[in-house]
């Protein structure tokens, strides 16, 4: 079986693939400082949970925006799985779409990882959003060539600066509005449709834009786990598909693989 590991700036998600499927998947929070023994123990404890052996993994794939977590990451793989990592963007797994911008190495792992796994499921020119430490807006046009896109805030940092920067707001929790005014009448409420709403206002008025520049039919997908919070409230997304930087790295993966 296939250990795919996203290693993000908030949290590390490890995922259990066969044969292209997630049969499950974990997430631990991002320390660059986790030594490949400690991965080791909880990972071992959740696969046993899970009714697998350790053995059951065979190999490794890495993803990440952290590389302070990577060397622990190899070490991990390396030590307890007894095979190599493969490591997402270099050697046999380099990305293999083009990346038509100006500073193409600046791109991120998991951005990457979303444009590879977008193009291989639809069809046509392409929005990917992904709802994570930032929120990112990807354009990928009819070939698979990554155009360009967006970077954010994301929904959580944005409510972490407010919080610490006003002493007497409270810190609240973020989840989709049973009601659709737009004025508050206490200050929660009015945190909470700033947050919410405002958030709802910048992806549809982003995506609007992103449309209009490029005079095509554009599809709009949306991953990351905050993804399903806005469902309910706009029409902006065509489809969400939560585990899209998984299925890149098995793809990916699988396309290492094909010279060997």
């Amino acid at each position: 079986m296939l250990l795919a590991v996203d290693a993000g700036n908030t949290n590390v998600v490890f995922a259990l693939l066969d044969k292209g499927e997630i049969r499950t998947r974990w997430r631990i929070a991002t320390d660059p400082r986790r030594t490949a023994d400690e991965y080791a123990v909880w990972l071992s404890q959740l696969l046993q949970l899970e009714g697998y052996d350790r053995s059951a993994v065979t190999d490794v794939i890495v993803g990440t925006v952290v590389p302070r977590a990577l060397h622990n990451l190899q070490v991990l793989a390396s030590k307890y799985f007894k095979t190599e990592a493969v490591i997402a963007g270099q050697g046999a797994a380099e990305w293999g779409f083009q990346l038509d911008v100006e500073e193409p190495g600046s791109l991120g792992a998991d951005r990457a990882l979303n444009v590879i796994a977008a193009h291989a499921r639809h069809e046509g020119d392409l929005i990917v959003i992904d709802f994570g430490t930032a929120t990112t807006f990807e354009l990928v046009d009819y070939s698979g060539a990554y155009k360009g896109g967006i970077i954010a805030p994301g929904i959580n940092l944005s409510l972490d600066a407010l919080v610490t920067a006003a002493a007497k707001l409270p810190r609240i929790a973020i989840s989709a509005p049973e009601k659709t005014s737009v004025v508050g009448r206490n200050t929660v409420d009015q945190m909470h449709i700033g947050i919410y709403w405002g958030y709802i206002a910048m992806i549809e008025g982003l995506v609007a834009r992103m449309k209009a520049e490029v005079g095509r039919p554009l599809k709009v997908i949306a991953t990351g786990g905050l993804a399903v919070l806005f469902e309910k409230h706009t029409t902006v997304f065509d489809t969400i598909e939560p585990d899209l930087t998984i299925q890149g790295l098995a793809m990916l993966w699988q396309r290492s693989q094909q010279g060997n």
